[in-house]
């Protein structure tokens, strides 16, 4: 998706975060063990991996968050006009995304996940049993990219992975490209697809926290976060218990 750059708030979200007591964060909580709906003391709570990290932000910066669900590409939207504070929703760097947005150091290392029929397990293991194919990936994400590594493969793109899993369920697509934890999440929980054992390379080095243009001071605060969840081995810890919630679905 093209993402062009936005003018953004003029003022550094970190002085109007700590004005409201608040951090807004955006994410597309569809997106198993980073972020998710999940039914907690019978209470529909958005839990993961990405809401722990950004529990951590905002207890370091002494204000509340909120967290607003959207679409993926809605989330950037977001983050381009200068709507909400921060966005963690499995978001890539690239450069296009770079010159609308900044970014945190990496919380997440990348790793390309596809999910196929149980049924079909055996017939996709090489990057050639997919040549043709038709593949999902979510629209606006990065997966569209990695896409272009299965020869002729045609697209097939939604805004949630929720409905990729229901097409590739219903024989609408051939495989689905995910993050391999969301991939093991899925298949975890639904004994009608797998991972596959097909290789592919990520586009960028890892996950990242979004943060408007001209937020330079809070993305500094958000990094100093990130140093400390990773000098406490806090974020090895996260994903675990992450992957954990998910499971248990």
């Amino acid at each position: 998706m093209t993402v062009l750059a936005g003018c953004g708030s003029k003022k550094d979200k970190y002085d109007t975060v700590l004005e409201n007591k608040k951090i807004v964060m955006a994410t597309s909580a569809d997106y198993p063990p980073f972020e998710f709906h999940k039914d907690i003391d019978g209470k529909d709570q958005i839990v993961g991996y990405d809401i722990m990290v950004a529990q951590e932000i905002a207890k370091d910066l002494g204000v509340e968050l909120e967290i607003q669900d959207m679409k993926f590409d809605v989330v950037l939207e977001s983050i381009n006009k200068g709507n909400v504070d921060m966005a963690l929703a499995g978001i890539d760097r690239s450069p296009e995304r770079e010159k609308a947005m900044l970014f945190s150091d990496i919380i997440y290392q990348a790793e390309v996940g596809v999910l196929v029929r149980a049924e079909d397990a055996d017939k996709y293991k090489a990057i050639e049993d997919l040549k043709g194919k038709k593949v999902g990936v979510q629209s606006g994400s990065t997966f569209e990219e990695v896409l272009k590594q299965i020869p002729d493969a045609q697209a097939d793109r939604l805004p949630k992975v929720n409905d990729l899993v229901l097409s590739l369920e219903t024989n609408r697509v051939d495989a689905v490209l995910v993050e391999k934890p969301v991939a093991a999440a899925y298949a975890s929980n639904n004994n009608k697809v797998t991972v596959s054992s097909i290789a592919l390379k990520p586009i960028g080095d890892g996950y990242s926290v979004a943060i408007p243009k001209g937020s330079d001071k809070l993305k500094d605060a958000i990094n100093k976060t990130i140093k400390r969840l990773k000098d406490e081995g806090k974020l090895d810890q996260f994903i675990t218990e992450a992957n954990a919630l998910s499971e248990s679905q």
